[in-house]
């Protein structure tokens, strides 16, 4: 009986783990199916490989991404556009430096030349000093450089002068023996050469007949000689004779003393030097123009009619 009841005991605990045993392993499928859902819920995608089911997660993801790219992409255009930018104001403004520059030096120069050009005629102050240290070859050069320099010299012109002088604006110049030309010491070439050598002299009327006997004109009354292709004042010929210059005057085509002057007057009042009248007279105003054209032509300052000059005016 004991044993009967004991068999009994133990074909039900075999039967209760048996079925403990089934009832876990029915459970155990259902549990796995859960957690797998479970796991494709948490990643986006769903159990047993279906379709795709966006989640906030995801979508949030996304934004964040995109917002990151267009950031970067904004930054990075940000970027590049002010390096070009800068780079472009910097060559333009280099460029506009450079032309200010180029400009700047350009007007310099330009205003170097006129001071130049001014200190170089300043440098001449008073008659007979030229405005640069020249030689004889260069003064010869210099004589051609007129205004009507180039071609045939123009012809001579034939001007109806007064008889009598006009003193006011010519007054005579008194004698003086020995005198020579203030400055004609520093006029250098062979061309000057009559202007250092000149010295006044007075002799009578039979002396200059037998040196000079046909080579004697008279001008407004006054007796000239002329020598070595320039008139002189024939000082003593006629001792109340009227002079408004004591030196030489080029005999230009052999005209006259008066014609002469005319025609310097006329050419120089073409050329805005002389204001006056044309009389004929070389007097302080047309002295001061003949000046003036030399200055600026680069001649020495003789103030009166030298052959240079005429060659420069185009008259010789």
């Amino acid at each position: 009986m004991r044993i009967l009841i004991v068999s009994l005991c133990s074909l039900a605990l075999l039967g209760a783990a048996v079925g403990a045993q089934k009832e876990e392993k029915k459970s155990q499928p259902k549990k796995q199916a859960q957690t797998s859902q479970h796991a494709a819920q948490a990643t986006g995608h769903p159990a047993g490989g279906g379709k795709k089911t966006p989640t906030a997660t995801s979508e949030g993801q996304k934004a964040k991404t995109g917002q990151t790219y267009q950031g970067q992409k904004g930054k990075k255009n940000q970027t590049s556009t002010a390096p070009y930018e800068g780079r472009k104001a910097k060559k333009a403004q280099t460029s506009s430096a450079a032309y200010q520059t180029q400009k700047g030096k350009k007007s310099q120069t330009q205003a170097e030349r006129q001071t130049a050009k001014a200190a170089n005629a300043g440098q001449m102050k008073g008659a007979g000093k030229p405005n640069q240290v020249k030689t004889a070859g260069v003064s010869g050069q210099n004589a051609g450089k007129g205004k009507f320099a180039q071609g045939k010299p123009l012809k001579p012109q034939h001007f109806n002068l007064s008889k009598q002088p006009n003193t006011a604006k010519a007054p005579a110049v008194k004698f003086q023996q020995g005198k020579r030309i203030a400055g004609s010491q520093n006029w250098q070439g062979q061309q000057y050469a009559v202007f250092r050598n000149y010295k006044s002299e007075w002799h009578g009327q039979n002396w200059w007949h037998n040196h000079y006997r046909n080579n004697i004109v008279f001008v407004f009354g006054a007796p000239y000689y002329w020598n070595a292709g320039y008139w002189f004042p024939a000082w003593g010929y006629n001792p109340n004779a009227y002079y408004a210059w004591d030196g030489p005057i080029y005999a230009y085509n052999r005209l006259p003393p008066d014609q002469v002057i005319a025609n310097v007057q006329a050419t120089l009042q073409q050329q805005g030097y002389y204001r006056g009248e044309v009389d004929g007279l070389i007097g302080p105003l047309t002295r001061g123009a003949i000046a003036d054209y030399q200055r600026d032509h680069g001649l020495y300052m003789t103030s009166t009619i030298d052959r240079p000059t005429l060659q420069s005016l185009g008259l010789a």
